[in-house]
């Protein structure tokens, strides 16, 4: 078993499975029968064929599959950039579930944020496993919530994982930044963007309309048509006099 990629010290990673789940584990027919000499290249295997999440149900209070890769995935203890490739990729949901939920239970509350908040991102439907044996539709993002929110989930007791606010005030973890705060950043650099052009626009009128007045002059106004300047402006190109204008009307 590889130590090197463990993020727990002192302790036997297995052992935070409780005593009477890891029992129930090991009684498991499927732990018998598909965990046996698994590594952290054959779990993958297993992971992909998973249909659903959960702890333990029943009457008999059953480990899931999943329960008992989890189990098996503490013994194996991988290297935690392996961990981090489950987590990755993104074609097996249920792979990168078993990898977060190996991240919450064995990673520092630093890499515990950094490493799944990403996946607040991932809104996939997932099946969970409930206690009574029913199966209910969940997400992705939601399994994530749980991890970081609940001290409990699907029958593990989760190490104790501060208040993200309080780590930023440790200055431990920067500020977090959701996809919907990076949205807004577009959309108020695109306004900002749209104001900075009307201003632009705005100067290179004012610009033509200094221009045009140059010299102390007004610029010359076009004629009004049917009016009497209007005509006589074309009686003039033709060597015409001028019209008169009609008497003021007293």
């Amino acid at each position: 078993m590889s130590n090197e990629g463990s993020r727990v010290t002192g302790i036997n990673p297995v052992l935070l499975i409780d005593k009477i789940i890891r029992a129930k584990i090991y009684a498991s027919t499927y732990y018998k029968e598909s965990c046996f000499a698994l590594n952290a290249k054959t779990i993958i295997d297993r992971a992909v064929e998973l249909k659903s999440i959960g702890g333990t149900f029943g009457g008999a209070r059953k480990p899931t599959p999943f329960l008992c890769l989890a189990l098996k995935l503490l013994q194996i203890n991988p290297e935690w950039e392996i961990i981090q490739k489950y987590i990755e990729q993104e074609d097996y949901k249920y792979l990168r579930a078993l990898g977060c939920l190996y991240v919450r239970l064995i990673g520092k509350p630093k890499e515990a944020y950094e490493i799944l908040e990403p996946v607040y991102n991932d809104y996939r439907k997932i099946l969970i496993r409930n206690s009574d044996s029913t199966l209910s539709v969940s997400h992705m993002d939601e399994f994530i919530e749980d991890l970081l929110s609940k001290e409990i989930v699907f029958d593990l007791v989760l190490p104790h994982l501060p208040k993200r606010h309080m780590l930023e005030e440790l200055e431990i973890l920067n500020p977090r930044k959701s996809a919907l705060d990076n949205e807004l950043q577009f959309e108020e650099n695109v306004v900002q963007q749209h104001h900075e052009e009307e201003e632009r626009e705005r100067k290179r009128n004012l610009k033509k309309k200094s221009k045009l007045g140059e010299g102390g002059q007004n610029p010359q106004k076009e004629p009004v048509p049917e009016s009497i300047e209007y005509w006589n402006s074309i009686r003039q190109q033709m060597g015409l006099p001028p019209l008169k204008a009609p008497p003021a009307a007293k």
